[in-house]
């Protein structure tokens, strides 16, 4: 603030103190730390409310996991150390993104200009210069990541697929249209669940195995690579061995010698066409059920590490398609 020379100096110095310690005010409020996370996710709504802001872009009050964070209303540059498809299928402005989201080729052409960072390199997030950061509750830098910018940041898997995307809704001011995305593929989802049970049989189980060449893995119903639109979308079968050993903890590894107890009357194999995919010409696996019908369908792992809106809907055409041949 620009004064005449011939003001007082103690005029002068009462106006430095006081706009002093109005920044200072407004810095702390910015970083303040959140409160305890709620004890259960789905029984406390997070919320966007508005609050007053000098700012053009105004502010809102964002009720995360870990508390309240003051964050923009209208969000320009987003750090997405985590769900950054989430922010994609929204239309959301990403300047930094997590290399998950790097590696899906779903994504190539949208994120093939934005850096990759992660939460140990803070001098390049600072470069981005965001105003707003998504991050996993785990990070043990979440206090340096809020110095930064607004930091929000959810537990992978509390929240089912259709509430992570809602709240990225709510986060990103745009729950109209999450809603309504939600809302569109739940009916759409179970339609093409009836239509395939009507081809295979009301019976008909899947199973869900993925591959790093090392170790076999099997899938409960919600640790993406297509569970959420099988299972609970599409509402179809989960073998009874998977309920019992991957439902609860999400997966389950498996040595290759029992994965004919685990297989499903369709298998999805998730793995990477780049690995060492030999165990394919076993006679172990050639002598599954599903592998000797043809009723494998495989998928590529690098691809599926999410369950965003363009992931489902990719999965929700390949599995319509794949199971009604």
């Amino acid at each position: 603030m620009h004064k005449k020379m011939f003001l007082p100096v103690i005029l002068m110095l009462c106006l430095i103190v006081i706009s002093a310690c109005g920044n200072n005010a407004s810095k702390n409020n910015e970083a303040a730390s959140p409160a305890s996370p709620s004890a259960n996710a789905s029984s406390s709504e997070p919320s966007a409310a508005p609050t007053d802001s000098g700012s053009d872009n105004g502010t809102v009050t964002y009720q995360s996991e870990l508390g309240p964070v003051e964050v923009p209303a209208n969000p320009k540059r987003i750090v997405a150390l985590t769900n950054a498809p989430n922010v994609l299928a929204l239309d959301g402005t990403l300047v930094g993104i997590d290399e998950w989201a790097a590696k899906s080729s779903l994504f190539k052409d949208k994120v093939k200009d934005i850096p990759v960072v992660s939460d140990d390199n803070m001098e390049k997030i600072v470069e981005l210069d965001p105003d707003l950061i998504i991050a996993d509750a785990s990070s043990k830098n979440i206090d340096k990541l809020k110095e930064i910018a607004p930091t929000v940041a959810y537990t992978w898997g509390k929240l089912d697929y259709l509430t992570q995307q809602i709240e990225i809704g709510k986060l990103l001011n745009k729950q109209q249209e999450a809603q309504a995305w939600a809302d569109d593929f739940t009916k759409r989802a179970e339609e093409a669940g009836k239509e395939v049970k009507a081809k295979i049989g009301e019976n008909a189980t899947v199973s869900v195995f993925e591959t790093d060449s090392k170790e076999f893995y099997v899938f409960g119903n919600a640790w993406a690579r297509g569970t959420e639109v099988l299972y609970q979308a599409m509402k179809l079968n989960m073998p009874e061995k998977v309920k019992a050993d991957a439902l609860g903890p999400g997966y389950y590894t498996m040595s290759p010698e029992v994965l004919s107890d685990y297989a499903g009357d369709y298998i999805v194999l998730s793995r990477s066409s780049k690995g060492d995919n030999s165990f394919m010409q076993s006679e172990t696996w050639k002598k599954i059920p599903a592998v000797k019908n043809n009723h494998v369908i495989e998928i590529e792992t690098d691809d599926y590490t999410y369950s965003d809106p363009i992931t489902l809907e990719h999965l929700l055409t390949l599995f319509k398609e794949a199971l009604l041949k």
